[in-house]
């Protein structure tokens, strides 16, 4: 049986074929595919917040190990390692904080968690869904988009791994982040430039980078339109004082790396 990792990772390619695409391409130089992180989105409903899904890692041997919060996005978030299995990916979960957003942005997470009938999936299940109601509106799709991009995902893709995330420095060879930009951009995947191609610094520990996201037809109640998706990330991290890599998250570089599925950014 597969397990949650490989089951969200097939998931996951489904909607986004870069991703697999650039593992392919990777292999072929030679190159064995290792995940620094994967990241899940969510609204904090207390059906579904960053608790409720992190349930399923919890019961697999993973611990909290960060908190975040993202006060332009409004939103908090959390990562977690596992407790003995250093090859395992970490968890990076982000919930939007309804409570700071418009009422419309409220009644709408609220219509379509009650509407998803959520309590009759077990917490590995609900992950792997997707899009637990029914058909979208675009134009809900839109006006949630003029307040929060994150929002304006969520309602259309669901719960399902955000973006998968692959560890540099097990890469042996690429000597950097930009070798691997480099590498990515001549293969022909366009970067977000948001913050810079590169986000975070050696001096910070961390630096990371990530293709856009891919363009989806995704069928609303309207018709048919083309919308981001989900995308890949890169991370290079650098070791701290005691001889460790810095296994934390940068969160001013995070907020760029969210932009991967902005619509402006992808047209």
């Amino acid at each position: 049986m597969e397990n949650i990792v490989d089951q969200l990772w097939n998931e996951y390619i489904k909607v986004t074929p870069s991703a697999a695409k650039i593992q392919s391409i990777f292999e072929k130089e030679g190159e064995t595919v290792a995940n620094d992180h994967i990241a899940i989105r969510t609204f904090n409903h207390p059906s579904v917040n960053v608790e409720q899904l992190s349930a399923p890692f919890i019961a697999i041997g993973y611990e909290k190990q960060g908190e975040y919060i993202f006060e332009a996005k409004k939103l908090k978030a959390a990562h977690y390692e596992h407790r003995t299995d250093k090859d395992m990916p970490k968890i990076f979960i982000s919930e939007l904080r309804l409570e700071l957003c418009s009422e419309f942005v409220q009644e709408v997470a609220d219509s379509v968690i009650e509407a998803s009938e959520v309590n009759h999936y077990s917490k590995n299940e609900l992950l792997l869904q997707g899009r637990t109601w029914g058909l979208p509106s675009h134009k809900i799709y839109e006006r949630l988009l003029e307040e929060s991009e994150y929002a304006a995902w969520m309602y259309v893709f669901g719960f399902r791994a955000n973006h998968f995330t692959i560890h540099c420095n097990k890469l042996n060879h690429f000597d950097s982040l930009m070798a691997v930009n480099n590498f990515l951009k001549d293969n022909g995947f366009e970067m977000n430039t948001s913050g810079g191609e590169i986000k975070g610094s050696k001096e910070q520990l961390l630096e990371q980078s990530s293709i856009l996201a891919d363009k989806m037809n995704i069928e609303f109640q309207e018709g048919t339109y083309e919308i981001p998706s989900c995308y890949y990330e890169f991370a290079k991290r650098y070791p701290m004082k005691n001889g460790e890599l810095f296994e934390g998250f940068i969160a001013s570089s995070a907020d760029k790396i969210f932009e991967s599925t902005d619509t402006v950014l992808s047209k």
